[in-house]
């Protein structure tokens, strides 16, 4: 396979990747020694997110593709790329977390829904609870009702019961 040939193939690789994730992450990872890079691919790895790294001239002909033109500006000096086929909030939450730990790790910006993010709009997203805790915060949300009619009902039993006696 010719040169040319694996660039087209890494090309097409980068935009079905920006296709079909649900949230996409760029960061730069300068810095970061091997065993720190191989915590982050764990991390990643363990979370259902790809993290890779491709060349920008490469990325920028992917995003060219897809309509992500915007992101390009981000694209510079080493760039690695988080890729979550699963959900939206998991990329962004894996690589702020790690970045807490390791200051050498940079987010700077990402994808969501067709839209390109700043590294403060990543930032937000990833402070937001995964499924599983937006779901108990709607299943508390619709007890509370229900809960609290219970609660007049019983009051009420109760003051009948004590008028009755």
């Amino acid at each position: 396979m010719s040169v040319r040939e694996e660039k087209v193939q890494i090309v097409n690789e980068i935009v079905e990747k920006l296709r079909n994730s649900k949230s996409t992450v760029v960061t730069d990872y300068r810095g970061l020694n091997v065993a720190q890079v191989t915590e982050l691919r764990k991390k990643c790895r363990e979370a259902g997110v790809e993290f890779k790294v491709y060349k920008n001239t490469l990325t920028r002909r992917a995003t060219a593709e897809v309509g992500l033109t915007d992101l390009d500006e981000v694209l510079t000096g080493p760039t690695a790329i988080a890729f979550s086929l699963e959900d939206e909030i998991t990329a962004a939450k894996v690589l702020a977390d790690f970045a807490k730990e390791n200051e050498a790790l940079e987010i700077k910006g990402g994808v969501m829904e067709g839209k390109v993010l700043s590294v403060d709009e990543v930032k937000a997203i990833a402070s937001l609870p995964n499924r599983e805790g937006l779901l108990s915060m709607l299943l508390s949300v619709l007890q509370a009702p229900i809960r609290n009619f219970a609660l007049a009902v019983k009051a009420v039993s109760e003051q009948k019961e004590g008028q009755g006696a």
